[in-house]
């Protein structure tokens, strides 16, 4: 296939009259500029990389706006967790895989062109191990198959419901597994798709706290047994509570605690990390771990907000997520990353990255190549041997009107929500033309249905 535009973000800034050629893999082979754009099979007006959301709870959409309405106490992510489980009772491995293409669909829609799905919903409403131990898991992957977006599947152990080895409850049945069952899943999932380049196969650890630090040791070593490039995710430090239940466990904070047992690196991605101390910043920028930030879900679920202004003077990797999917859009967690550094300081564009420096294209550039990083994903960048995930914007959309390349981004993210995605690339497969994917209408009324059903009575 062959992509021009008239402007693009190249690695070496923006160029204009581009042309980008795929091949039948999905790669990038060659970028031109001033290339002329006769012959190309899709002309688009400005050419981004595309952006990876590197933390999903796909069935956690069919629920969003449904906590909303106050309780008779204070509520907080733990009050909001009750529902969660109340929700996952309901689910069958045919729900789960509607709700995911919808979310997928959704996800593409908005200029997002992989997801990593941290996926702890492993079993039966009963607890019992589905025929296919990995049933749920795959019903996930054919969703993105479906919708076209690049998966990176992340199986999460989930062993215990508090620090120091708690019991699971019952309301935990659906998740539990051991360490040898995980990665069994995993190795099975990863044979099930040997050579499609938009499947990647890594795994996660729920929390410090869902975990044993031996099991961790082992989650870790038997992945990179299977894969030494595999990613490994990790949600750490999001509420305070946590962090007090660390302290009381280990004397330790929990970012504190893990740098200082395992050799975190350029392969874990530590989603929110919401609650650190400076040194911890400084340590975990140094580590090359990519810190995962979903801001609209940490405003929704009141977690806090991620010092990302300190963080980025320490020269820390990032990229967002949308997590349970308040919002399905990478503007708002971009925009929502800004505007909780200028709440919290009250100044602003601190995000920008220095002097005469967009915030938009700054927040836009470095989550990008933090989400590809999170996916283990060669993506990321316009350029050859790259995969060919892509987002276009339209230029005649009035909210990119009289700007500049650097401006539109800005305007993108910083100016309304009539979105001017209009075109997205994934494998070099077009699979969101002038604003529209061509499973919508199915996708959308399968959705429709099983909503319908799943909220009798909730």
């Amino acid at each position: 296939m062959q992509i021009y535009s008239a402007f693009a973000l190249l690695p070496d800034g923006w160029r204009n009259d581009v042309l980008v050629t795929t091949d039948a893999a999905g790669d990038i082979n060659r970028v031109q500029a001033q290339a002329g754009g006769r012959d190309a099979d899709v002309r688009v007006g400005l050419l981004l990389p595309g952006i990876a959301n590197l933390h999903s709870h796909a069935f956690q959409r069919a629920m969003s706006g449904l906590a909303e309405v106050a309780g008779p106490g204070e509520d907080s992510f733990w009050t909001w967790r009750r529902l969660m489980y109340r929700f996952v009772e309901r689910l069958t491995p045919d729900d789960i895989e509607a709700i995911a293409a919808q979310l997928y669909l959704e996800l593409l829609r908005h200029g997002y062109t992989s997801v990593a799905e941290f996926h702890y919903l492993h079993h039966d409403p009963g607890g019992h191990r589905y025929n296919e131990a990995g049933e749920l898991s795959l019903r996930c992957i054919a969703a993105a198959r479906q919708t076209g977006i690049a998966i990176t599947h992340l199986p999460v152990l989930y062993a215990h419901s508090g620090f120091g080895g708690v019991r699971p409850d019952k309301a935990q049945r659906r998740f539990v597994n051991d360490v040898d069952a995980l990665l069994a899943m995993v190795d099975s999932l990863a044979a099930h798709f040997p050579a499609d380049p938009d499947v990647r196969i890594g795994a996660a650890a729920h929390s410090l706290r869902a975990v044993k630090p031996e099991q961790l040791t082992q989650l870790h070593d038997g992945l990179y047994a299977l894969d030494a490039g595999a990613p490994l995710h990790l949600h750490i430090a999001e509420q305070t509570r946590e962090v007090e239940d660390c302290l009381a466990w280990s004397g330790a904070r929990p970012v504190r605690w893990l740098l200082d047992n395992h050799a975190v690196d350029e392969h874990w991605c530590l989603i929110h990390a919401t609650h650190v101390t400076d040194e911890e910043l400084r340590s975990m920028a140094a580590s090359g771990a990519v810190v995962g930030l979903c801001p609209t879900t940490e405003a929704n679920l009141g977690d806090g907000i991620f010092p990302a202004s300190d963080y980025q003077r320490h020269a820390g990797a990032f990229g967002i997520g949308s997590d349970s999917h308040v919002s399905t859009s990478p503007v708002e967690e971009l925009r929502w990353l800004e505007y909780g550094q200028r709440l919290l300081h009250q100044r602003r564009n601190l995000l920008a990255g220095g002097a005469r420096r967009s915030t938009g294209s700054t927040l836009f550039e470095t989550a990008v190549r933090g989400g590809a990083q999170a996916l283990a994903r060669p993506a990321g960048a316009i350029a050859a041997g790259k995969r060919a995930d892509l987002v276009a914007l339209d230029s005649r959309h009035v909210a990119l009107a009289g700007r500049d390349c650097e401006q539109c981004v800005d305007a993108w993210l910083f100016a309304g929500n009539d979105s001017p995605v209009s075109d997205v690339f994934v494998g070099g497969r077009h699979v969101v033309a002038n604003g529209w994917h061509r499973q919508a209408e199915t996708i959308g009324q399968r959705y429709r249905d099983t909503l319908g059903r799943l909220l009798e009575d909730l």
